[in-house]
């Protein structure tokens, strides 16, 4: 296993542009999985929601994510991954902005909606953008996905790491929420100097899959 990683690693190092898309997955990762594995505990812990609530976001946050994945791929369609992925960065960051002053119940449900709306969206789109950027010519198409999931399960470590650390340095989760901001701007920064030009076509299904 070990070795197939190694092995991608150096071919990835070959292709510019998939390397700098790479680590712009896991700078966004940091912040897109944390926050949305940890929005129902900042939920009771900062807004104040109650159990049945809080399985009402999850729920919302699930089944908006579906909507926001046909939307991103209309968007995709239109003008392409990389600008249907800076779209939902920018939106990821006003999350993260509007979470630290949130402090109603109203207003962290349609947080909620949105969070859900962006986090079906980036999921696709950048799964779909890496199967668009894997070599032609490579058949074992497995390895790069495996690179891909491992990539991002060091990020979903190194972003709660990050989030819970923050915490416990401040004594609020509101200041977690956004410095995981600075992520998202990270990782749109690496994929501007990506050269992952705007109009890459879209894609409808992964490679492998």
């Amino acid at each position: 296993g070990w070795h197939e990683i190694k092995t991608v690693y150096n071919a990835a190092r070959q292709k510019r542009v998939l390397l700098r898309f790479l680590c712009a997955f896991f700078l966004y990762s940091m912040g897109v999985q944390t926050v949305m594995l940890l929005a129902p505990l900042f939920a009771d812990k900062e807004v104040g929601m109650g159990a049945d609530e809080l399985i009402m976001i999850v729920l919302i946050l699930q089944l908006v994510a579906i909507a926001g994945a046909y939307l991103f791929a209309w968007l995709s369609g239109r003008k392409g991954n990389a600008f249907a992925i800076s779209i939902t960065l920018g939106v990821w960051v006003a999350i993260c902005i509007t979470g630290f002053y949130t402090v109603d119940k109203i207003t962290f449900y349609m947080l909620a909606a949105a969070l859900g709306m962006v986090m079906g969206g980036i999921q696709s789109l950048s799964r779909s953008t890496y199967a668009k950027l894997i070599p032609d010519q490579m058949t074992d198409t497995a390895s790069y996905f495996s690179f891909y999931d491992i990539t991002e399960k060091v990020a979903i470590v190194l972003g709660t790491f990050s989030y819970g650390l923050i915490e416990q340095l401040t004594g609020s989760m509101r200041n977690s929420m956004i410095f995981m901001a600075l992520f998202f701007i990270a990782g749109w920064g690496v994929l501007r100097s990506s050269g992952l030009r705007a109009g890459l076509p879209p894609v409808h299904g992964d490679k492998g899959h």
